[in-house]
């Protein structure tokens, strides 16, 4: 044990001080540590490594590289892993309930990983949606030294010249079902769009949380930025193991990071980025794992004043990989602090603040990849809030892409129960132009899971009819969705939300200009109707994981958490 680490205040010192800790030690000598190791700070490096798809696929060989780093710098790693579901593979069917549900889980897990074990810091590392937000609330949670590390994106597949992804793979889907893709196009598409490991490639869920841990200050700088396939990710690796013994040694925690401030940054990011609706529910639950009141509408509040200045996909023309390459979210930052738009005291995972840091980036916008703050491609976020009679807990909406004209939608409700429903629909091209398609019974406790619905947009959008029809939901959206797709509709049909009141017929207007969401019923109509309501639909979960989730969860507006929170908390982990 170096002079540096004081074992007395660390949460190891359970397990490995004093002689009535033989018996643990004893475990220790049996995994070839030695002494010294035993008596440094040990530092939990967990992983959502899985074989479930090419976002986890490369974790567990990222992580040897973060135990080097830990390791040289006078720390003792223990690696373990968590749990994923990787929502490309569970769209579209039962599987996405297990989604959001997951982030709870690997929170969870975590936590009790750490606490079991008495681990004195912890790096992360995870590489699909949920897993991001998972492991940074576990952290914050926590309130130990931390540090993200992102697994990195996919490359791009190559199709007739073009860069291909996931998303048009979904898309091609409904261009099938048109009459408008071969069989053999569409199996050719499928093999090529997805050439290795690493998440989703455009500015969907993953991406959009990589750029918020280092806007946070949760991950080291730029570390989110290379590709999952380039081996040069080792650095950031070994330089994310390294900062944590710098956090510990300062006594720098998550909480000290994870502020309003910073929080705010975080959704400036997300704005600045066309970035997924899904960072509207994965911030206030970060929030809310710091007692930090953050919800839905302060993340709007600050899109609305964010300008779009990274043309990114799918609201735009590039991927991860081209934003890596033309400066990553470092050169994105410095645009948002010519603008004043940064909090640069907050502080980040190297110890020092995010302004000394942006101090010794040398990178510009390119104009091509990431536009001049100052002349952006749109002045407002490429996500926007809305509120109104049929959303008092307000909902989200992408616009990245889309011209004001676009934004603005009035049309009869075509009413579905579930997306199983408004999936064969669409499929069968049973709804018409100009309809607000209602997918409800979609919510977190309501699903149960709050599903994402991207298999039904998708095929909407392959069929030529994005633009042509809106949607409204209580569930969720894929970062990959495009077209006018409303989620996070609140309260949800569960909890008697106006949703659960709509019927086929009811002109509902859209309005992502002013942030309106309404339908055209006065507030006695939708009581009267609310005393008609059935309550809420039996579903076919009555025990296990996901009948826990629907029992605990809140409400999206606040993050759909499961538990009450750093307000409630009547000791911080670190300190006992």
């Amino acid at each position: 044990m170096t002079a540096r680490f004081d074992k007395s205040r660390l949460p190891s010192r359970h397990v490995t001080e004093g002689p009535q800790r033989a018996p643990q030690r004893s475990y220790f000598y049996a995994m070839g540590l030695s002494d010294e190791e035993i008596h440094q700070p040990w530092v939990g490096v967990a992983t959502c490594w899985n074989e479930a798809a090419p976002c986890n696929i490369s974790l567990n060989r990222q992580a040897q590289a973060v135990k080097a780093g830990v390791k040289l710098a006078g720390g003792t790693p223990r690696e373990f892993t968590t749990i994923t579901v990787t929502d490309g593979i569970a769209m579209g069917h039962e599987g996405m309930r297990s989604s959001l549900a997951s982030r709870d889980a690997i929170a969870d897990s975590v936590e009790l990983t750490m606490r079991g074990h008495c681990y004195d810091a912890l790096v992360g590392l995870a590489g699909c949606d949920k897993s991001l937000p998972g492991m940074m609330m576990a952290m914050v949670r926590l309130n130990v030294p931390s540090v993200f590390i992102y697994g990195g994106s996919i490359l791009p597949g190559r199709l007739d010249g073009q860069d291909v992804t996931v998303q048009d793979v979904f898309e091609a889907v409904g261009e099938h079902q048109a009459g408008t893709l071969t069989d053999a196009q569409l199996t050719i598409l499928e093999r090529v769009a997805c050439p290795g490991a690493g998440a989703c490639g455009a500015q969907y869920t993953a991406n959009t949380m990589a750029c918020v841990s280092e806007a946070i200050g949760l991950a080291v700088l730029n570390s989110s930025g290379a590709p999952a396939p380039y081996e040069s990710r080792d650095q950031y690796g070994r330089a994310s193991g390294e900062a944590v013994l710098r956090l510990i040694e300062k006594n720098v925690r998550a909480r000290d990071i994870v502020t309003r401030k910073s929080l705010e940054n975080a959704a400036r990011v997300v704005a600045c980025t066309g970035g997924s609706t899904n960072a509207a529910l994965h911030l206030p639950a970060i929030a809310h794992e710091a007692g930090i009141d953050f919800d839905l509408f302060d993340v709007a509040d600050i899109m609305r004043d964010t300008p779009w200045f990274c043309d990114l996909r799918p609201g735009g023309r590039y991927v991860a990989k081209d934003l890596f390459e033309v400066g990553g979210v470092p050169v994105v930052l410095k645009e948002l602090r010519k603008l004043g738009l940064l909090h640069e005291e907050c502080l980040t995972a190297s110890g020092r603040t995010l302004g000394e840091e942006l101090d010794e980036i040398r990178g510009e916008a390119d104009g091509r990849v990431i536009y001049p703050a100052t002349a952006p491609l749109t002045p407002t976020g490429g996500v926007v809030g809305l509120r109104g009679n049929l959303a008092p807990d307000g909902a989200i909406v992408k616009v990245a892409g889309m011209t004001p004209e676009e934004q603005v939608f009035n049309g009869p409700a075509r009413v579905f129960e579930c997306e199983e429903d408004a999936f064969e629909c669409v499929r069968k091209r049973g709804y018409q132009a100009r309809e607000v398609l209602v997918i409800r019974n979609e919510g977190p406790a309501g699903g149960p899971g709050m599903r994402e619905m991207l298999a039904t947009t998708a095929a909407i959008s392959g069929q030529g009819m994005g633009k042509k029809v809106a949607l409204i939901t209580d569930g969720r959206f894929s970062g990959a969705t495009r077209g006018f797709c409303v989620g996070h509709v609140g309260p949800e049909a569960a909890q008697g939300g106006p949703i659960a009141l709509l019927r086929d017929g009811d002109i509902i207007t859209i309005n992502a200009v002013t942030g309106e969401l309404s339908v055209s019923l006065s507030e006695s109509e939708l009581e009267a109707r609310r005393s008609d309501w059935s309550g809420p639909r039996p579903t076919q979960y009555a025990t296990g994981a996901i009948w826990k989730f629907a029992r605990l969860v809140g409400g999206a507006r606040w993050g759909a958490v499961t538990h009450p929170g750093a307000k409630a908390e009547k000791h911080v982990y670190m300190d006992l």
